[in-house]
């Protein structure tokens, strides 16, 4: 009746980067099953159980998708990049007000919503879950009670794994494996669409012709590095005249100002907090060559195809990044800043002279 290493066995055929050693090492099982079941049986006393099923086929042309479990712009990017796959389907997307605002203008979401009561009338033959939680399930119940379901992560809930893969293996599953191991490696990524409007804010910025970009601040402090300063003034004193920009968040902007006061006299231009994520991410598709941590923006980048150098603690770059990815990462088991200033400069001219 019940198969608890669904969650913890991936769903798919191939394998992806993952953490299972440490996952099983750490124990936490008891919690797992306990997890398991709950939500088991919340679909069965919702009467949904029934309605699941394992495929997405031609007849499916109407689809929605419930995307509220990734906390974080750059989760949300990873887990609904297989929405390439679907191509030639409708199909509507249904997330948090945060996250709406990024794909509020993709070429591949029909409509995004935030608020049930926008979606309840909508007439969709499958929905796509990003996982079986409560909060999920009870979505689903409010706005397609009775259309069939599949799962995306379903009740997976283990170990860490590489989020744009699986999206990506798993997509290809529900679709009967129409494309090999080998041909979704090569090209699984994020993507992400900016409208006209975005650009044209940013053509009105007045960015310089050329330049790098360095990604400031950070959510958590173990992925927030400290030392760009160092960073600027290395590579600055090798060549005077670089353009470099400053992008970022709210948390970035303390140390914004300390490196505009500290290279006064330099072409360092600050555009942290003045712009939305989609409209940063177009300034990053101008640069050169983008300093990141890992991060929504990191992520953008990658869907923009631009060179990166990004900085990694914890979470291995092969857990975050695919083939892909033009970038030379450095990865410290603990915390970016254990990365040192000059090491992030040597991977600058690895990276401009490859």
């Amino acid at each position: 009746m019940f198969h608890f290493k669904k969650t913890y066995k991936l769903p798919f055929r191939y394998e992806i980067p993952q953490y299972i050693e440490i996952f099983l090492k750490q124990g936490g099982l008891l919690k797992r099953w306990i997890k398991y079941l709950k939500r088991y049986l919340f679909i069965t006393i919702k009467r949904q159980r029934s309605l699941e099923l394992f495929s997405i086929l031609p007849k499916h042309q109407n689809i929605l998708w419930i995307n509220v479990s990734a906390p974080s712009f750059g989760d949300s990017l990873m887990d609904l990049s297989s929405r390439v796959l679907l191509e030639g389907k409708k199909i509507d997307l249904f997330t948090t007000k945060k996250i709406a605002d990024i794909f509020t203008n993709d070429n591949r979401f029909n409509n995004v919503y935030s608020t049930k009561d926008l979606v309840s009338k909508n007439n969709y033959n499958l929905v796509i879950i990003d996982s079986f939680s409560t909060r999920s399930i009870k979505l689903k119940c409010k706005i397609a009670p009775k259309a069939n379901f599949i799962g995306m992560y379903g009740y997976f809930n283990g170990p860490e794994v590489n989020r744009v893969l699986f999206s990506f293996h798993q997509m290809n599953n529900h679709l009967g494996y129409y494309k090999s191991e080998k041909e979704i490696n090569s090209y699984a990524k994020t993507s992400i669409y900016i409208s006209n409007n975005d650009q044209a804010i940013i053509n009105k910025a007045n960015l310089p012709n050329n330049f790098i970009a360095i990604v400031l601040g950070g959510e958590w402090g173990y992925r927030s590095y400290k030392k760009w300063d160092k960073v600027v003034k290395y590579i600055l004193r090798k060549d005077s005249n670089l353009n470099i920009v400053l992008v970022g968040s709210d948390n970035g902007s303390e140390i914004a100002k300390k490196i505009t006061l500290e290279f006064k006299d330099n072409n360092v231009f600050n555009y942290v907090a003045r712009y939305s994520f989609n409209q940063t991410s177009q300034i990053i598709s101008q640069a050169n060559i983008l300093f990141c941590c890992d991060g929504g923006l990191m992520h953008a980048a990658n869907a923009l195809n631009k060179t990166i150098i990004p900085l990694f603690a914890r979470l291995t770059p092969e857990m975050q990044l695919t083939d892909c990815a033009k970038a030379f990462p450095l990865f410290d088991y603990q915390n970016v800043n254990n990365i040192k200033a000059e090491d992030v400069v040597e991977r600058y001219y690895e990276a401009i002279n490859f």
